[in-house]
């Protein structure tokens, strides 16, 4: 299934510092991921059609809000797509190491998403051996 919202991510200079607000205000539960700076955030319902997120550090300077993905079937088409009706890049195709692909882009009007395609073998280059 393509073209659905995929998860969130919510960002900080001190993300640790958010972990007890958002387990305080809604009761989700968050761990973090072993080796790197990343919280997941499981919101806690079994309904199938819940969204879970993450928490980290800011991904571009000044991004405030809660950032939403799309997962889509062919990300580079996606984004070719996107420019050619006037959207933009903002941080190129990126590595979610095992996971996905994902480019952060801007609508015409200046609104920011990003783009996620599922790829467990996605990895930053040079890939290790």
């Amino acid at each position: 299934m393509v073209n659905f919202l995929t998860h969130f991510e919510i960002y900080g200079e001190q993300p640790t510092e958010l972990v007890d607000f958002y387990r305080s205000v809604f009761g989700w539960e968050i761990e973090q991921i072993a080796g790197i700076a990343y919280w997941r955030i499981n919101t806690g319902s079994a309904e199938p059609k819940v969204i879970n997120g993450g928490l980290t550090h800011r991904a571009l300077p000044d991004l405030s809000g809660w950032l939403f993905y799309v997962q889509v079937a062919v990300l580079d088409e996606t984004v070719e797509l996107i420019k050619s009706l006037g959207g933009s890049v903002i941080r190129p195709k990126t590595a979610v190491p095992r996971a996905a692909w994902v480019t952060i882009v801007a609508d015409p009007a200046k609104n920011v998403f990003g783009v996620w395609q599922a790829d467990p073998n996605a990895f930053p280059l040079p890939h290790p051996d």
